[in-house]
């Protein structure tokens, strides 16, 4: 089942993430405070065309969402070219089941990218391959 615009917009905002967050959020905006896009990274984004969506699939407990949503999130106010949604992984099977790691593992974080048709351009799980 591919993630429909319907679907997308059923997620939460970053800031609303934010909001319902119960653990962790002091140190998820230390990071995102304590982060500065560099000038060419953001500008890759700035020239996009058009936004992005992005499926962001997270919990408040995980260390790597913790260390890398906030860049998400930061480079998203910046450059004003991504929309992003969160689902909660445990509330949302159907969205990370689409996204297993190794096709076995509900790895998070997840962040996959969309065209305005909703058809997906990249992906990220967990952490870059070593």
């Amino acid at each position: 089942m591919a993630v429909t615009s319907e679907r997308f917009n059923q997620g939460l905002t970053y800031d609303a993430y934010k909001a319902q967050m119960t653990r962790n959020r002091d140190r998820l905006e230390a990071n995102e405070k304590a982060f500065t896009p560099k000038p060419e990274d953001l500008q890759a984004f700035q020239k996009l065309d058009r936004p992005l969506n992005v499926v962001v699939l997270a919990e408040d407990w995980c260390g790597d969402v913790i260390a890398n949503l906030p860049l998400l999130g930061r480079l998203a106010e910046d450059s004003g070219k991504l929309n992003l949604r969160v689902f909660l992984r445990d509330q949302n099977a159907d969205v990370m089941d689409q996204y297993l790691n190794r096709g076995q593992y509900r790895s998070i974080p997840v962040f996959a990218f969309f065209d305005d048709d909703m058809n997906e351009l990249a992906r990220f799980i967990e952490e870059p391959p070593r």
